[in-house]
């Protein structure tokens, strides 16, 4: 038995967090399941269970920040699993971490392990909490708390960066600099602090995940036309990026998985 749940972070929350979910599942000896680069960072609580990592060859953290992805992970699940997610918007979780996410890229960092005193006793809180609304309400009283100490300009800069990116697939690194006044090296310096990856490895997490919606929304699938659409330069250059973040060619994947954009589809 297996139950999904995304629950909406408060109105007041909704520009930082994307949204919270919840897996439960009790299912054994199940199928390795295959993620890829979201484009967000995200915070885990694992309550049971925790996941197992093939491609890492390592169980994951119990409570963990998972900085920006730089490929596709296998991960398999045995047994009794409940976890709890905090998906925060591409440009909003330097506010509550409080330090260069440049330094979580392809990592899973253990929350002990991050230094920080409040996180570590939130950690404490939801362990010790059973009711997972009971979590959430807890995790977003830390989050408003972090919210009202903190104030930054560079957040309204990259918010207006990602939402302009999401809108327009033929975006560069120049024309996003431009956007912010700034120099395309101070663009890529505060890109990478804030997001947690460079401008150039964000573009190419999104244009994957565009790909993902359009052959989830549009079948049966011209793969030109959703090359062109997703701002590749061609076909050839689609199906090379999409098998680095994937492990699979658009067409491969479509004959094991149906398509979803977690990016595009849960905003």
């Amino acid at each position: 038995m297996q139950s999904f749940k995304i629950i909406q972070p408060s109105p007041i929350l909704r520009r930082y967090i994307r949204h919270y979910w919840i897996l439960q599942s009790d299912m054994a000896n199940a199928a390795p399941e295959r993620t890829f680069p979201l484009g967000c960072i995200q915070l885990f609580f694992h309550k049971k269970k925790r996941l197992f990592s093939q491609t890492h060859h390592k169980i994951q953290p119990r409570y963990f920040v998972c900085g920006q992805e730089k490929g596709y992970t296998d991960i398999c699940a045995d047994g009794d699993i409940e976890m709890l997610v905090v998906v925060f918007q591409p440009y909003a979780a330097k506010l509550f971490f409080r330090q260069p996410l440049s330094l979580f890229q392809g990592e899973n960092i253990a929350i002990e392990d991050v230094e920080d005193r409040e996180l570590t006793e939130l950690v404490h809180k939801v362990a010790d909490t059973g009711n997972n609304i009971h979590c959430i309400n807890l995790i977003e009283q830390f989050l408003l708390h972090r919210l009202v100490v903190c104030s930054d300009y560079n957040i309204d800069r990259l918010s207006a960066v990602i939402q302009d990116i999401n809108l327009n697939p033929y975006l560069d690194v120049c024309k996003l600099a431009n956007t912010t006044c700034l120099s395309t090296k101070q663009f890529t310096r505060i890109f990478t602090e804030y997001i947690g990856t460079s401008p150039k490895e964000f573009l190419r997490i999104i244009r994957v995940q565009r790909t993902l919606f359009l052959l989830q929304q549009n079948p049966p699938y011209n793969f030109a036309q959703v090359a062109y659409s997703c701002g590749f330069s061609d076909q050839s250059h689609m199906i090379r990026e999409f098998k680095l973040f994937t492990g699979y060619t658009p067409l491969a994947y479509l004959s094991v998985y149906t398509p979803i954009s977690d990016y595009f589809s849960n905003p």
